[in-house]
């Protein structure tokens, strides 16, 4: 066996090499193309979908969501985002212009020779390493009492949105509507389900007009004709699954009416049992009635609708099924599923149901006040003065209720502004200069790869990014944990003084995301293109017919069909 040589370095073939900068360049492209989007001062993007929809938006996930991307490394960076917007519901671009970043440097190691293998295993080590740095010595506890700290953290969060100049409304009402969800002692909540919080889309208005309803909302008016109430004190809420409308058979059928004596009874029939129907109902107590949509035949119809506004009954027509569960757990009632089942103990409570004309459109909604809520749900009434603002506008205030469950989940927040990743690179340089043999390397390109964020903060801001990391750098040296990036005076400044922070949770996240993506693409060494099978003319089996058409399986096969190879045909050829 021949000796090692000092200094030897990883000869590849040349095809696993191709296939990997392949995988880089394409993976590097998407960082670039959302690159832009980054910080406050960072540019929407305009897509036009295949719908001819048109969709403005900063928000990385959106963006890659949307993206027709095709090839499959460029499509992990995709998925890492998403993971991202699933895991801490901010820092969607933070993670894929990372990713790049990291990509960048694996480039300069690979053409140093360094084996991939011992590339991935240095930047899961130095991903472990920031992940502590900054909980140790850069984080600051909080709890969800100080509500201060989470408006400006949500704050942070929505200053590059495209709402952002609406953030002093928002970021009390994504708090609010979180802090509602966890109950009475939020302190032991671990996580918080977002389901539990209905977002109600009204076009008209502004922005400004976005409301926390503590209640429910409906996005239509009540349906009622002349004479019925629009308006309801001490409510009593039945939700019902059965209709309100003459039976029907299971089948289609006609009924042939000839003289006028049986169409009589055929319509005195149907009154009569319309009206027993909503005498029930009234007999139980409700004064407001929620009628869930039906498939098969109308929920309702304008006699039902005419003995209720008789009854001085409240109605609210098509409650989607998939909102059933949500409106009894605010509520308090039980979803009705035959008249004879209605009761007293299965009605919810309200002290006020009415419509309400929404200012600056006109639109009618049903509004619930003073409800029981034993779900802890919320309900957010949003506005704006078109569709594409207010689909951002529901997006904008979902990534702030994200940041809060971020807390709620890690209970500690960090500067932003380029702070955190500045403080982690610095450190890692130093126990890169502690450390020997290629992680010494690897360490060094990983904290070079970190300071990506800063750079274009003030890239983006129109700022000189060279000269402004290089004092950020020196801020972090002399202890300054906050220092971070002033985008609106251009110049650093502490982060935490500004009150621009961050969950940990979210730059953590976006640091183990980014680093898993990059070690996947770069253990990659060939590209596999799986084909569809095709079979030659040979194997297909040649069919003479004799019959009709007959569907057996979802193939056409003929009576009586007869092969020439074999009994049964694999294929069958007219």
């Amino acid at each position: 066996m021949a000796p090692l040589l000092g200094g030897e370095t990883l000869q590849e073939r040349s095809k696993g090499k191709d296939v990997r900068q392949s995988n880089i360049v394409a993976a590097k492209a998407v960082a670039a193309a959302i690159r832009t989007s980054l910080g406050p001062r960072g540019m929407d993007k305009l897509m036009q979908l295949p719908s001819g929809e048109v969709l403005i938006s900063n928000d990385g996930a959106t963006i890659l969501s949307k993206m027709n991307v095709l090839h499959p490394a460029a499509k992990m960076l995709v998925e890492c985002s998403q993971s991202q917007d699933i895991e801490a519901g901010d820092g969607t671009t933070s993670v894929v212009v990372l990713a790049g970043a990291l990509l960048d440097a694996c480039g300069g190691l690979l053409n140093k020779g360094i084996h991939p293998a011992m590339i991935a295993s240095s930047f899961y080590k130095a991903a472990e390493a920031c992940t502590s740095i900054l909980k140790q010595s850069a984080a600051r506890p909080v709890e969800l009492s100080d509500r201060e700290s989470l408006v400006n953290a949500v704050q942070t969060c929505l200053s590059s949105k495209v709402v952002s100049q609406n953030s002093d409304l928002l970021a009390p009402i994504a708090v609010d509507s979180v802090l509602n969800v966890l109950g009475e002692n939020p302190a032991e909540a671990t996580n918080v389900d977002l389901r539990d919080i209905r977002m109600v889309e009204q076009l008209g208005g502004t922005v400004d007009d976005t409301e926390l309803v503590k209640g429910l909302v409906f996005d239509k008016g009540s349906t009622k004709t002349a004479g019925g109430p629009s308006q309801i004190q001490n409510a009593k809420i039945a939700l019902i699954q059965f209709c309100l409308s003459a039976p029907k058979t299971d089948m289609d059928n006609n009924v042939v009416v000839s003289d006028y004596a049986a169409m009589d009874r055929i319509l005195r029939d149907e009154r009569k049992y319309i009206l027993n129907l909503c005498k029930k109902i009234k007999k139980s107590g409700a004064n407001v009635v929620l009628i869930q949509k039906s498939i098969l035949r109308d929920a309702y119809n304008e006699l039902s609708l005419h003995f209720l506004a008789k009854m001085g009954i409240l109605v609210v027509t098509d409650v989607e099924r998939t909102d059933v569960e949500f409106v009894c757990r605010t509520l308090g009632c039980t979803p009705v599923p035959h008249v004879d089942s209605l009761s007293p103990e299965k009605l919810g409570t309200a002290e006020h149901v009415g419509d309400v004309v929404l200012p600056g459109s006109g639109h009618k909604v049903v509004k619930f006040v003073g409800v029981s809520n034993p779900g802890h749900t919320s309900t957010v009434l949003l506005r704006g003065s078109n569709d594409l603002v207010l689909a951002e506008a529901n997006r904008s205030v979902h990534d702030a209720q994200c940041v809060v469950r971020s807390l709620v989940k890690q209970r500690y927040l960090i500067a932003g502004g380029g702070a955190a990743e500045t403080e982690a690179s610095l450190r890692l340089r130093e126990l890169a200069l502690e450390t020997t043999g290629l992680d010494s390397h690897c360490f060094k390109a990983y904290a070079d790869a970190l300071e990506v964020i800063p750079y274009t903060l003030a890239e983006n801001a129109g700022l000189k990014p060279i000269d402004i990391v290089t004092e950020l750098r020196k801020a972090h040296a002399e202890g300054m944990v906050g220092a971070g990036i002033d985008v609106k005076k251009g110049r650093i400044s502490d982060m935490y003084d500004m009150n621009v922070i961050q969950p940990l949770l979210v730059t953590t996240s976006a640091i183990k995301l980014a680093t898993e993506t990059v070690c996947m693409i770069l253990k990659v060494d060939d590209l596999v293109v799986v084909m569809e099978k095709i079979m030659d003319d040979e194997q297909l089996n040649v069919v003479v017919y004799d019959g009709s058409d007959v569907i057996v399986g979802g193939n056409w096969r003929k009576k009586n069909a007869t092969t020439a190879k074999s009994e049964t045909p694999a294929f069958c050829i007219e």
